[in-house]
């Protein structure tokens, strides 16, 4: 199990908020934490450990008055650590090709695949033809609605009709190099894991997949371990001590190495 940093920027500043409360309305969300630093301040850091795969994910969607802002914020933590981290939000096949010029490993991608409840599959080959299977990471951060996960797009906030299953990870693998998952109910709580979701990753295990979501405690990470099978990669944020939370980041990647 590898970890895997992040980079949450919202309304220009990098913040610790609680997934499911993200509103594009006013651009509000609760916040657990708001960064004094920069993001390229904690991409600097992450290159210094030499952690790569981290994500940067912006939060504040393009008809945002705070876009651009979270964009630059972006674009400085990709050119202060060339080739270590991956970025998502408001991704197209338009710009994808920026952002990896500008440094990003990978782009990350929901919405503009999962558009209108369904998988877009003309919209995800035009971004397999513009960039690559190697460039593209699937977000399919999921909610749990009837019982089942059902991936949501559009910064959590609308459910779709695909559900997170093993065969929609079989279908969904031949077009990307990796996976990142947020369990989006317990994003930002700090209460716990959601581990019937953490145990669907890793008996499925196929390729590289980083779950985020829930983790406040190194028994956490060793829960996740073993339902992930150790195949699983994990995202530690408010819980963390760069976030403000108790978890030190130098114990954490001590125990995700042991």
């Amino acid at each position: 199990m590898e970890f895997r940093p992040c980079i949450d920027i919202h309304n220009g500043s990098v913040k610790q908020i609680v997934g499911g409360s993200l509103k594009d309305h006013d651009d509000t969300a609760l916040e657990n934490f708001v960064s004094k630093q920069d993001a390229a301040f904690y991409a600097r850091l992450y290159c210094e450990y030499e952690v790569t795969n981290g994500h940067i994910i912006l939060l504040n969607s393009v008809t945002s008055p705070y876009y651009e802002e979270t964009k630059n914020q972006a674009l400085a933590a990709l050119r202060a650590y060339p080739g270590g981290l991956q970025v998502g939000g408001g991704i197209t096949p338009e710009n994808a090709e920026a952002y990896l010029d500008a440094g990003a490993s990978h782009v990350i991608v929901t919405s503009y695949v999962f558009k209108d409840g369904l998988i877009q599959y003309d919209r995800l080959n035009e971004l397999m033809r513009k960039i690559g299977k190697k460039n593209l990471v699937l977000d399919l951060s999921a909610r749990k609605k009837d019982g089942r996960y059902l991936i949501v797009t559009d910064r959590w906030q609308k459910y779709t009709d695909v559900e997170l299953t093993k065969s929609t990870l079989d279908e969904l693998s031949s077009y990307c190099d990796e996976f990142l998952v947020h369990a989006v109910d317990v994003e930002g709580k700090a209460n716990g894991i959601e581990e019937e979701l953490a145990g669907l990753l890793g008996d499925w295990g196929q390729m590289p997949i980083t779950y985020a979501g829930g983790v406040h405690s190194f028994e956490d990470l060793r829960l996740l371990k073993k339902l992930g099978k150790d195949k699983v990669h994990v995202t530690v944020g408010s819980a963390l001590d760069l976030f403000g939370g108790s978890m030190k980041f130098e114990e954490v990647l001590r125990e995700c190495r042991r």
